[in-house]
């Protein structure tokens, strides 16, 4: 069920975000799903969250984001909403209602200032809660996640017992994991997929000859090498990308939620009297990770 619920097609995911390339190029969406992704790991870090919960939290949002337009409801609620459901689903720990917002303030004003300005953050626990309705339907309720973290560990163990291999590939290999999560991949390959990637890009950065291993494998090496160019393609946009200049100007051309329902709450959710707001990386691997 997970897997031919939630691996979607690449042509089925641009079709969906056609209506937001209406405004933005595909580029520009990057720029902005990669702004929000960043402020989730954030407010994770600010909350003492474990990578896992970061990342259920991460996969959340471009889940909704994967079936819905931006303008349906502000990913500036959306991101601590998945923040919020992942840390009940993750069984992180209560988390109060007054200590996720006071940490959404907190990182919105003390972090990301240059995306915001003296704007601060317009929500309340009660349109969190009501997002959270909204998420949990658009995800029909799919809430268990599989990340890229329990296989690496698995398969570093194989690597490093037939390639004498050592923990800095683990470690290079994880961080690539946690950068992936700025990509479609978790919405377009298997979580082992996205694992092997990692270590092949692991392996040549550190020329680490893995070729026999990899030979070995009973898997598509034409699918692990499509997850790597994605990766390589969020570096390429990286290179050039300086989020601070740029983010505030595609906030604003972001769009935004209307002041009335535009369609049914079978089909979505309104952003009815949700005010219209514009718009880390990586923990070193343990085994409580996954």
């Amino acid at each position: 069920m997970y897997l031919q619920q939630w691996i979607l097609d690449k042509q089925d995911l641009l079709r969906e975000r056609e209506s937001d390339q209406k405004v933005l190029s595909e580029e520009e969406y990057q720029k902005i799903i990669i702004f929000f992704a960043n402020f989730i790991q954030s407010l994770g870090e600010h909350l003492k969250f474990r990578q896992q919960v970061i990342a259920t939290a991460t996969v959340y949002f471009k889940r909704y984001y994967a079936r819905n337009s931006l303008r349906s409801i502000d990913p500036l609620l959306m991101a601590p909403t998945c923040a919020f459901l992942a840390s009940k689903v993750e069984e992180f720990g209560v988390l109060s209602n007054n200590r996720l917002i006071t940490t959404c303030q907190q990182v919105v004003k003390n972090k990301y200032g240059y995306a915001y300005g003296s704007t601060e953050f317009p929500y309340r626990i009660s349109q969190v809660l009501e997002c959270e309705f909204y998420l949990l339907e658009s995800m029909d309720c799919c809430l268990i996640l599989y990340h890229p973290y329990r296989p690496l560990l698995q398969y570093a163990q194989d690597l490093n017992q037939s390639e004498n291999s050592s923990d800095s590939l683990l470690q290079l290999s994880w961080r690539i994991v946690n950068d992936s999560l700025r990509t479609d991949v978790a919405l377009l390959y298997p979580p082992f997929m996205i694992a092997l990637a990692a270590l092949h890009m692991a392996s040549v950065m550190q020329q680490r000859d893995t070729k026999t291993w990899f030979a070995e494998l009973a898997v598509d090496l034409d699918k692990v090498l499509e997850v790597t160019k994605h990766i390589l393609g969020l570096y390429e946009l990286w290179k050039n990308y300086d989020e601070k200049k740029e983010i505030g100007s595609l906030l604003n051309k972001m769009p935004k939620p209307k002041t009335a329902p535009s369609r049914p709450p079978s089909q979505g959710p309104s952003a009815q009297d949700l005010p219209q707001q514009g718009g880390s990386q990586s923990s070193q691997p343990t085994q409580q990770d996954t």
